[in-house]
């Protein structure tokens, strides 16, 4: 495991950025809450409770490999690979964004489409259950063959049914499970005992969700701990389920989340990459005006990560008329889309007039398949005889630089944020670097939660 590393240089300018000194003395700011909030000096059931999650959870393992959670927990996605090929995940917001982003970075890039032996007899996932669309309702069910009315007859025709709701009364997810706990019912031919195998519940102690599984004879639920929130819950059991039931290295995940935490808690300000992404951002913000911020991600498997970021940035600081507009998106696929209007915006804004937008890269450094090259052709009618075996990860290196060089040329602000690799352990630095910086900031704000108590810690 290597270390995420943020380079702010190219937010260090005068047209348009700022200085050295602003996010020096920021960031020491920002250490004091960080020194309170790892002393315990903060109440960490007011949200908070994801900090100290991951490493809980692998503490806890390593002292009961069979009666802990992920014990529990890696024990029935063991026995789900043996009798299920589909998985049908139904969670709103944060439980969803969360564990599709965890499943599509630390996946192969076209899991569903593999062969069960491919999969390494893993079931294939299907989210839903977060709005009221229904013909994507019905198009899964379809797939299910809940039109047949049949039971399922073999693992290739079994599915199991994994529900996200942590107070159990969200309507789009409570929406959809009526529709698929009566197919999932039709499924195992009203056979209840099987219903309860193939039903995966987690969410919280006193949810609806609870009292009704409860009541079908389940004593396998997993329960969302109290003081995390929603969008902070991708390192919790929220996000690891759906992970552990295709076989993603839950172990892994959580080790570089702890691994974040630590850099977190010990790393001097100047070197703590935390610190640094919410000072920087935070001064763009307050100095210059910069109310746009743009993730722009360099890897197509981090677009669902971008998605779960709007979500956690939006929901979090986005209270009391404050905060930021925080937008994502996949390079290179918007160079001349979306990239024109960051080199041109026009908004005014009272502290810098002509800029709105920041632009945070999302910079990956190590592929994790071979690297393709550009093939030689016979004729150069595609253009493309000049960067013939140049490998597509060259390819993209150039375009990363000559697209940060477009925008220091046009005075807008960017950053860099280096993740060595799109595996476990760097996904969960990840996951935890961007929680942890949004919960600083939050507090830094003086933001209050949309349910009670103060955002972050």
């Amino acid at each position: 495991m290597r270390p995420l590393r943020f380079d702010r240089t190219g937010a260090l300018n005068p047209n348009g950025g700022i200085d050295s000194e602003q996010i020096n003395a920021t960031t020491l700011q920002l250490a004091k809450i960080r020194d309170e909030m790892m002393s315990g000096a903060l109440d960490l059931n007011a949200g908070n409770a994801f900090v100290r999650g991951p490493d809980e959870l692998l503490a806890a393992y390593a002292a009961d490999r069979r009666g802990s959670v992920l014990g529990r927990l890696f024990k029935r996605a063991s026995y789900m690979h043996t009798i299920v090929d589909r998985v049908v995940m139904l969670g709103s917001g944060g439980s969803c964004t969360g564990a599709k982003a965890i499943l599509e970075s630390c996946c192969q890039p076209f899991w569903n489409e593999l062969s069960r032996a491919d999969r390494g007899s893993k079931p294939r996932i299907y989210f839903n259950g977060n709005s009221f669309d229904n013909d994507s309702i019905q198009g899964l069910l379809h797939l299910l063959d809940a039109h047949k009315g049949k039971p399922a007859s073999s693992e290739l025709e079994r599915w199991a049914l994994v529900v996200i709701d942590k107070n159990g009364d969200t309507p789009e997810t409570s929406s959809a499970l009526r529709q698929f706990f009566a197919a999932l019912q039709s499924s195992t031919g009203l056979d209840r005992e099987k219903l309860v195998e193939l039903l995966v519940p987690v969410t919280g102690q006193n949810s609806r969700l609870h009292e009704m599984v409860t009541q079908l004879g389940s004593t396998d639920i997993y329960s969302i701990p109290e003081g995390v929130d929603d969008p902070f819950s991708v390192l919790s059991i929220a996000g690891l389920v759906p992970a552990a039931m295709l076989g993603v290295n839950v172990i892994e995940l959580l080790q570089g989340a702890v691994a974040m935490t630590e850099h977190f808690a010990t790393a001097p300000p100047q070197e703590n990459v935390v610190l640094q992404y919410a000072a920087t951002n935070h001064l763009l913000e307050k100095q210059r005006g910069l109310g746009v911020r743009v993730l722009r991600l360099w890897s197509k498997a981090l677009e669902p990560f971008g998605f779960w970021y709007e979500q956690l940035v939006s929901e979090s600081l986005g209270k009391e008329f404050a905060g930021v507009s925080q937008l994502s998106m996949v390079k290179t696929s918007a160079l001349f889309s979306r990239h024109q209007r960051h080199l041109h915006d026009n908004r005014d804004t009272a502290v810098n007039p002509h800029r709105d937008t920041a632009v945070n890269n999302v910079i990956v450094e190590e592929v994790r398949f071979d690297a393709l090259t550009v093939q030689t052709g016979e004729n150069d009618l595609d253009f493309m005889c000049g960067v013939s075996e140049e490998t597509l990860p060259e390819a993209l290196k150039r375009v990363v630089t000559a697209a940060n060089e477009e925008l220091k040329l046009a005075g807008r602000p960017s950053t860099n944020l280096l993740v060595p690799r799109v595996d476990e352990l760097h996904m969960g630095q990840l996951f935890q670097m961007m929680m942890l910086a949004t919960a600083v900031e939050g507090r830094f704000m003086g933001v209050k939660r949309a349910v009670g108590g103060e955002i972050g810690l």
